[in-house]
């Protein structure tokens, strides 16, 4: 077969596996990438943005920047909530997805989750390099940060982790309600520890969507590198 045959059939092949949830994919990819780089001058800009500070408020006593709303025991409960976000807690949960790849003997499986959430981390630590957003001074801390403010680490990771992971089990759970179900949750964790970085006065609101559309974006990235036809791509790699 020659090179010229060979890739009309590659071109021929990564055509027929164009459905409509992939279109319909790259356009939620193209709106996440374009509502981040919206995020981004939100972030570079020398003043908070109006909005933001109202909603950072909103969860603080009227007066008090001091003081969270809701009772006592609410504290903490949304630290135990943030901390699903954190990298030591999705590190135990993605080394111990990846062990039970490589013990099911689904290398190939345990591999993609590996790299998909590694990069994710990899990107959020360039990404609050390269914007350098400090931390809202608006409210106190109800939690000990250190890093750049933007955009929110716990919210991108916690996207991209809990979203691939959720999309990999809809691959092997039975029905769509139960498939439904898993992708709804692993949506509401991500929601739900990213409030709660808002709650706790560590991120502006604007950080947090800048990290989910972020995380968002990447879960989908790979989501859809895992769509593609590797094997008839290339039909000699019984490995990928």
């Amino acid at each position: 077969m020659t090179r010229g045959s060979r890739m009309k059939r590659i071109r021929r092949s990564i055509l027929s596996r164009i459905e409509l949830p992939i279109l319909l994919a790259g356009l939620a990819l193209a709106g996440a990438l374009w509502s981040f780089m919206e995020l981004v001058e939100i972030a570079r800009a020398s003043t908070p943005h109006d909005l933001d500070m109202r909603v950072l408020l909103a969860f603080r006593v009227e007066g008090h920047p001091d003081t969270p709303i809701g009772p006592p025991w609410l504290e903490d409960a949304v630290r135990d909530i943030t901390a699903l976000g954190s990298v030591s807690v999705l590190v135990l949960i993605v080394a111990a997805v990846f062990i039970y790849f490589l013990l099911a003997g689904q290398g190939g499986t345990a591999l993609f989750v590996f790299l998909a959430v590694a990069s994710g981390q990899i990107l959020s630590s360039w990404m609050k390099v390269g914007v350098s957003r400090p931390r809202p001074e608006l409210v106190s801390h109800l939690a000990a940060e250190t890093s750049m403010s933007f955009p929110s680490g716990h919210a991108m990771l916690s996207a991209v982790t809990y979203l691939t992971l959720g999309a990999l089990a809809t691959r092997v759970l039975p029905g769509r309600v139960t498939r439904a179900y898993v992708l709804l949750l692993a949506v509401f964790v991500t929601l739900m520890v990213g409030a709660s970085r808002v709650y706790l006065g560590v991120h502006w609101p604007s950080d947090v969507l800048a990290g989910w559309c972020a995380g968002f974006a990447w879960a989908l990235s790979w989501w859809l590198v895992a769509r593609l036809p590797w094997r008839r791509l290339f039909p000699g790699d019984h490995n990928r």
